[in-house]
């Protein structure tokens, strides 16, 4: 497993999530249920999948001509279009035609790219409870489009729709990373019918990125049976390639002359806002503004946008952590003017996407000065590919705040492919959000890739160097390297990273400067055929942390098992010693203290994932037992309640009961996720979270209407508060109606 690089309480967390999406889990146990037997290598059918490439044409209409787009498949125009009805399974057995037939048609006019899905199955099984736009819908039964206009081999789109009709969009960056927090217009209905299910998708050619001229896209088509926990391609059919890997896909041809228009797009918002501080009697204020993003195609791929008074009224709140590590926590972003483009700013591969620490850009520290919020007075970005540079640029002007004057901030970053699948980049950042230090990083990364390592394994490798400039605390820099292997029946990775005392990135993230850091997982992985466990896996892990001086700061190493079940169940055992060096003591919530010192400990870590398939989900997390001379017992509970696809709701709770010779704690973070989903468009969702060391309490109720493309109204309202002694004490409401609209030429 990979180790962490915050410290064991945030390593506790992280560790949660990255086995959960990567590895999977569980007990050595099961391997004795349902009898499984080892994959048979004659279950193959003809085709040489290391060579296979399909390749389909699209067929072009007149746009008097294109289909509605309502989930009924049966216009007529669809019988012009080319047909693929070649799926192929990934898993459970790899290779064989899919369990249930797939048809595709591709049609395309000078504005739209069609497609018309078609999933043959029994109704009555289908898995379809999600109905929300840009929810988690591949717990659903799910189709993929993947689209890579420039023919990269490395950086695509993905559209997907589940038979609801609720739809999800995202950017692969590197082959590395799904960007789910990417929008943009497009259409799609679904309907279940009585042989299954059907899909209509319009994607506008103005709501991608293409190069003028080229008609041959890279392409790929996914399947995914729920129940079955069936995955099936139209391309690259090998189970090692992950779902993110456009590196085999196929290509569409044929595409010509797709109106480009004057690339000119606006987006403009009215809002209507109230706020009142209750701790400030007469402190409350009403104001109408108007928002908006402007945005324009200096190439068909090639985009600056022009934003004015920025509204985030649509950003969920953030998830509550309470620290017990003596480091610093991380909170992702989550509006969606600095995620629209976020790929373009990645950095450093592998280094920093397994690990946030010496991160050169972080776009949350814009629009926050020293924890307070302030408000984006304009700003300016540029972002796609031009002349063979992908170019990801932002510089901004933020409002003025209770002790900081408004700042300039920027960033600039651009790569370039080398090696047919590796790039290399430069970052640039210039600023400081609370304007009391000069501040720039510069930087520069290789990110390289090589697929047919050894046949057609994957072998990857990273390597950064970045340095800060700062008039406070000199100049100092970070720079690392990792080798990634991500193959089966073996697969491993090496991090190494250093970050200096004084590397201080005032538009990025530190959070333990002074360090070397050696990371590293060896993992086998063991597929079987029919019976209950699909697969099981087992491997160790260690990180390894020392001072600038190689003096050791914090070890460990541990071990895991685990396996995922055919029925979508994941299960996990893991254990790991804890050598961690104190060089200062550190106080945990209620004052309890961490003296200075070594400590020696043992952990022991559980996990369960039900299917998501079922109407009711559960994930119990189980750590315990040493913490620095003391105990620890923290279980992460969360319950996934979906009845149909009107309602959902997510119950979750957190519990670190703490016991050291100092004192004793028990922290309790509780959160609830509800949602009423009328249509895949229209959604009413409601946040509620409290801790019991601040007795804060947040809440957060929108509702969503998209009621055209690109037409939508948003009502946001929230309320930030003190729980204690029984009393509801509120410290700030906030009420903001927004009516918006986008308008293309």
């Amino acid at each position: 497993m990979r180790g962490s690089c915050f410290g064991w309480g945030m390593r506790l967390r992280q560790f949660t999530a990255r086995r959960a999406e990567r590895l999977a889990l569980v007990l050595f146990a099961l391997i004795a249920l349902g009898a499984p037997t080892l994959a048979r290598a004659d279950n193959v059918v003809a085709r040489d999948f290391s060579t296979y490439r399909p390749s389909i044409a699209a067929t072009r209409i007149s746009s008097k001509d294109a289909p509605k787009i309502d989930g009924d498949i049966s216009d007529a125009v669809w019988s012009k279009a080319p047909v693929i009805d070649e799926f192929y399974q990934l898993e459970p057995h790899e290779g064989q035609p899919g369990s249930a037939k797939t048809v595709v048609r591709i049609l395309y006019d000078e504005n739209n790219l069609y497609f018309a899905l078609r999933a043959y199955d029994d109704p009555s099984q289908i898995t379809a409870k999600v109905k929300v736009r840009d929810g988690e819908i591949d717990q659903d039964d799910v189709f993929r489009i993947y689209l890579d206009p420039n023919m990269t081999r490395r950086d695509a789109y993905v559209f997907e729709v589940n038979p609801l009709g609720a739809r999800r969009e995202g950017l692969i960056q590197n082959n590395s990373d799904v960007l789910y927090e990417w929008n943009t217009l497009w259409d799609a209905k679904a309907k279940i019918v009585s042989d299954g299910w059907a899909v209509e998708v319009a994607i506008p050619f103005r709501s991608i990125s293409y190069e003028r001229g080229r008609k041959d896209w890279g392409f790929d088509l996914f399947r995914l049976i729920r129940r079955k926990n069936e995955r099936i391609r139209w391309s690259a059919i090998d189970i090692r390639i992950p779902s993110r890997d456009v590196s085999r896909s196929g290509t569409l041809t044929g595409i010509e002359d797709p109106a480009e228009g004057l690339g000119l797009e606006a987006r403009l918002f009215g809002t209507l806002r109230y706020r009142r501080v209750w701790d400030k009697p007469g402190d409350a204020d009403a104001n109408a503004r108007p928002s908006g993003n402007f945005y324009y195609k200096l190439t068909p791929d090639l985009t600056s946008t022009l934003t004015f008074n920025t509204d985030f009224s649509d950003a969920p709140l953030d998830a509550r952590q309470v620290n017990i590590t003596r480091f610093a926590l991380f909170y992702p972003e989550t509006r969606d003017f600095f995620l629209q483009d976020a790929a373009a700013f990645e950095f450093g591969g592998n280094n920093m996407n397994n690990d946030q620490n010496a991160r050169p850009f972080f776009s949350r520290n814009i629009g926050l000065v020293n924890g307070t919020a302030t408000d984006l007075n304009a700003g300016l970005k540029l972002s796609g590919r031009y002349g063979g540079f992908d170019i990801g640029a932002l510089s901004v002007k933020t409002a003025d705040s209770p002790g900081a004057p408004g700042q300039i901030l920027s960033a600039v970053r651009v790569t370039t492919p080398v090696l047919e699948e590796s790039k290399v980049g430069l970052i640039y950042t210039n600023g400081d959000p609370t304007g009391e230090t000069n501040n720039q990083v510069g930087g520069a990364d290789f990110q390289y890739r090589n697929s047919h390592v050894f046949g057609s394994n994957t072998l990857e490798g990273d390597v950064y160097y970045e340095r800060s400039k700062s008039s406070l605390f000199g100049d100092d820099d970070s720079w690392g390297f990792s080798v990634n292997y991500p193959n089966e029946p073996w697969n491993g990775n090496f991090r190494f990273k250093q970050v200096g005392d004084n590397f201080a990135p005032a538009l990025g993230f530190v959070a333990r400067p002074g360090i070397r850091e050696y990371n590293g997982q060896i993992v086998n992985r063991t597929r079987f055929s029919d019976g209950y466990v699909r697969w099981v896996e087992a491997g160790t892990w260690w990180d390894i942390f020392t001072g600038l001086d190689n003096n050791l700061q914090s070890r460990l190493n541990g071990a895991w098992t685990g396996a995922f079940t055919n029925d979508g169940d994941f299960f996990l055992f893991e254990t790991w010693n804890d050598n961690e060096r104190v060089s200062a003591p550190f106080t945990l919530p209620r004052n309890v203290v961490v003296p200075a010192g070594d400590f020696t400990f043992e952990v022991f870590h559980g996990r369960v994932e039900s299917s998501y398939s079922r109407p009711v989900a559960l994930i119990l997390d189980v750590q315990c037992c040493g913490f620095f001379n003391g105990q620890l017992l923290q279980t992460d509970t969360t319950l996934d309640i979906r009845p149909d696809s009107t309602f959902s709701f997510k119950l979750r709770h957190i519990m670190d009961a703490i016991d050291l010779p100092s004192g004793k704690v028990t922290i309790h973070i509780g959160s609830i996720n509800a949602g009423v989903n009328f249509t895949p468009d229209m959604q009413l969702l409601a946040q509620a979270q409290y801790d019991n060391v601040s007795d804060q309490f947040g809440f957060s109720l929108r509702y969503r209407w998209e009621f055209s493309p690109g037409s939508e109204l948003l009502v946001a309202a929230g309320d930030n508060a003190t729980i204690a002694g029984g009393r509801y004490l509120s410290h700030e409401s906030a009420l903001s109606i927004r009516l918006g609209h986008t308008f293309r030429l």
